[in-house]
């Protein structure tokens, strides 16, 4: 898709708000992991408690019509960090992916990094006078003689701060604590976060918090699991106290970010963007976890539905989002490249901008009734324990189209009416499922997408065995 965006520098300068157009905005990204679209109070939660990111909300725009990039998490923060789809980069599952071998399909041979001949968004940011920082879980590095030059500081960051040493699931090393006096990880990463914002004051920067929260292993700080212990109704959606706990320290660092932002008066010249990686995962081989839920959602993370791809987005650019507005017009994490090149009025790599498949997002930032003229593509050709076996699927209007690849079945779903994706409308209305599979096919085409082919190795007693071992 050819790379849209307004990047008239001298038409951007004269819409900066308040006479900031001599700074250029300060970009701060936080992005949850396994975060489902209903994972925060102001999203629809009946148990988490998310005032931070509830006040974000009211003063800038939530979007409801949100998507990572892939129902697992390395191919989305691939698309953020490039504005491709994981197709096209050939980076289609977690790094380093679930081996199947008895599998009906055999997946592709995916490429398990993100390869270094793209540039960036931390690149070109850099390049744009920006100092750039990654906070958190990266998940895009490769193993062994594939790992020269795809950690976060070879590919843009000129800081990278990542567990400390000795951290065992999301407890730190014995004597070591947060300036909070706690020992769990998201808030040590959060005292981090705030340094690298007060080193970076006087200079435009591009804070990327990629959170561990509310990933596996399901581990709360004490406090804050007695508290929602105290709070769970066994008729609630959402009743694991736990997960509860790790929704909480992740709103209460996005709270601590936001306060360093106002205490360093750099709130009215910053852009945030929080947004989760893939939707919650519910369940594993056929059967729930008890983690979490993402009704009305149908299924979750590692699934072929709704519920493994739409995600909680707010985000909030002074002077340009309307506080409290809502924007249904649906987006996808590819989007967040162009969108902050633009804001940061920066031209990027030329040759990279032709591949981008993302849009900027500003005018939707700045009238959320826009609508954009395109569809949304899923291309997993892969098995994951959460999911349905490997499928494509497209988003063209309110229609969603799934292609599962095991036996070719087309599902079609009408969200305006069937958010949760339980009325299969294929076979009453062919002529739509026909055009949208044609308009899939195309996509995978011109993406040169990698198709699990049939595997001569296939035996279904060992595979079914995989789901009882688990």
């Amino acid at each position: 898709m050819p790379f849209r965006m307004l990047i008239a520098v001298a038409m951007l300068c004269a819409a900066q708000p308040n006479g900031l157009a001599e700074k250029k905005p300060n970009i701060v990204m936080f992005l949850a992991d396994d975060l489902g679209w209903t994972g925060l109070e102001c999203f629809g939660s009946d148990l988490y408690e998310t005032p931070h990111l509830d006040t974000l909300a009211k003063s800038g725009m939530m979007f409801t019509d949100a998507y990572a990039a892939c129902t697992v998490c390395s191919p989305t923060r691939a698309s953020i960090m490039t504005g491709m789809y994981p197709a096209r980069l050939r980076c289609t599952d977690f790094i380093a992916g679930q081996n199947r071998p008895h599998a009906r399909l055999r997946i592709p041979d995916w490429t398990k990094r993100l390869q270094t001949e793209y540039v960036t968004i931390a690149e070109a940011l850099r390049e744009a006078g920006y100092r750039t920082a990654h906070v958190g879980k990266w998940h895009l590095e490769g193993k062994g003689d594939n790992a020269k030059g795809t950690d976060a500081v070879s590919q843009g960051f000129d800081v990278s701060i990542e567990k400390p040493a000795g951290t065992r699931g999301y407890f730190l090393k014995k004597g070591t604590t947060s300036k909070a006096g706690t020992n769990y990880v998201t808030d040590w990463l959060t005292d981090e976060a705030c340094d690298f914002i007060d080193d970076s004051r006087d200079d435009p920067f591009f804070l990327y918090f990629a959170y561990h929260v509310p990933h596996t292993p399901i581990q709360g700080r004490a406090d804050l699991v007695e508290y929602f212990q105290q709070k769970v109704l066994s008729e609630a959606t959402h009743n694991n106290p736990t997960y509860a706990a790790m929704v909480a320290s992740l709103d209460q660092s996005v709270g601590r970010v936001l306060q360093n932002l106002k205490a360093n008066d750099l709130t009215d010249n910053t852009v945030i963007v929080f947004t989760s990686d893939n939707g919650g995962l519910t369940q594993r081989y056929g059967k729930h976890d008890g983690f979490t839920e993402n009704l009305p959602l149908r299924r979750g993370k590692g699934s072929a539905y709704e519920g493994g791809v739409r995600v909680p987005t707010i985000i909030r650019w002074p002077g340009v989002t309307k506080p409290g507005a809502t924007c249904r017009t649906p987006i996808m994490t590819i989007d967040y490249y162009p969108t902050f090149l633009e804001v940061a009025r920066a031209a990027g790599d030329a040759d990279h901008n032709r591949s981008v498949d993302g849009l900027s997002l500003s005018s939707l930032l700045r009238d959320p009734a826009i609508e954009l003229d395109r569809s949304l593509y899923w291309h997993y050709p892969h098995y994951h324990a959460g999911g349905d076996g490997p499928y494509s699927a497209i988003r063209s209007g309110d229609y969603r189209l799934i292609e599962f690849h095991e036996d070719k079945s087309l599902r079609l779903f009408d969200l305006a009416g069937d958010i949760g994706e339980q009325d299969d409308l294929a076979e009453q209305e062919p002529d739509k499922a026909r055009a949208l599979h044609s308009k899939l096919q195309h996509w995978r085409t011109s993406v040169a997408a990698q198709m699990p082919t049939r595997n001569q190795a296939y035996d279904a007693a060992r595979e079914s065995e995989v789901g009882r071992r688990r």
